[in-house]
């Protein structure tokens, strides 16, 4: 398939999508009820998601590009013919897994990875400093690498990395969710209380934006500060107890390469390109209160002018 919805933005791909990820007030309550009272919720039979038009569609479009693989012997560097690669050994993999992975796959990554990107280019309008040091950062590797930004290449950018990992520290989700295995007793939190044991089965959320928001673990927690991860190697603060936006050990995000790997290439060449101003509608972000994730209830306004990159323009011009 081939999209673009800045060109196209009535794509019907992209705009069952939209429909789908945006969640609405009441589908934000729907998922906190179920959540918190699970037993109740298959009682009462509430759903988050209900089997509609569009839910169809992506099913119908993954099972048709199965279909004409099957039929073709076409083979496909991708997630899909992973999973095709392995339906007949152990395990058996079944053709609703597979587009259940392959649309979850999808919708984690929707709005993620753009709101990360948005919140990165609100904060280098909103540091000046940053967007030089990115700006010098970039300028480097095109000149080493004759303007060519490989998978190595890209990687060695460790300030770009520290914006990233910043970003995704000042803006992370509220909560992340795990499910107790094994029975667990927690110590008193105070002198004065009681022990608490985590029984088999009960969903825990842990406070992830508290945590990264926490003085004990950061200084001076709501600045925007990429410093802060450029020795963290080296600095006991920021070791990954206390921060962990993508989870931690066996359940941690399975997109966490994919993600901040794409985030980085689409940064890189922006900043390559375009220099990023304030304009009249930047202003603080305040969040929307309908919706679960961190979304800006306005919107990101800035002002995207060209960026002359002599190295850049000599290679246009060559080709």
């Amino acid at each position: 398939m081939k999209i673009d919805s800045i060109r196209d933005p009535t794509n019907k791909f992209y705009i069952c999508g939209k429909d789908i990820t945006y969640a609405s007030a009441i589908r934000s309550i729907k998922f906190i009820f179920i959540r918190t009272f699970p037993k109740l919720g298959r009682i009462l039979n509430i759903k988050l998601l209900n089997i509609n038009q569009k839910m169809k569609y992506f099913e119908s479009r993954i099972k048709n590009e199965i279909a004409i693989r099957d039929a073709e012997h076409i083979s496909r560097l991708d997630m899909i013919q992973l999973m095709l690669d392995n339906r007949g050994k152990e395990g058996r993999i079944q053709l609703d897994d597979i587009v259940a992975q392959a649309y979850a796959f999808y919708f984690a990554g929707f709005e993620t990875s753009s709101s990360v990107m948005s919140f990165i280019t609100y904060q280098i309008v909103a540091n000046p400093s940053v967007q030089i040091k990115l700006r010098q950062e970039i300028d480097e590797l095109f000149n080493e690498s004759d303007g060519k930004a490989t998978y190595e290449a890209v990687n060695k950018l460790k300030y770009l990395d520290a914006v990233i990992k910043e970003a995704l520290r000042l803006f992370s989700p509220s909560v992340i969710e795990r499910v107790c295995e094994k029975a667990y007793k927690l110590p008193p939190a105070l002198p004065s209380e009681k022990s608490f044991t985590i029984n088999k089965g009960m969903i825990i959320w842990i406070p992830l934006y508290a945590i990264h928001h926490d003085e004990k673990y950061y200084d001076n927690p709501e600045k925007f500060r990429p410093e802060r991860f450029l020795n963290n190697d080296q600095d006991n603060n920021y070791r990954s107890s206390f921060y962990f936006p993508f989870g931690l050990g066996p359940r941690m995000c399975i997109g966490r390469r994919f993600g901040l790997m794409m985030i980085k290439v689409v940064l890189f060449h922006l900043l390559a390109r375009c220099e990023l101003k304030q304009c009249a509608k930047t202003s603080s972000i305040k969040f929307s209160e309908k919706h679960l994730l961190m979304i800006p209830k306005d919107g990101f306004w800035l002002n995207i002018q060209p960026y002359f990159n002599k190295k850049l323009v000599c290679n246009q011009k060559n080709v």
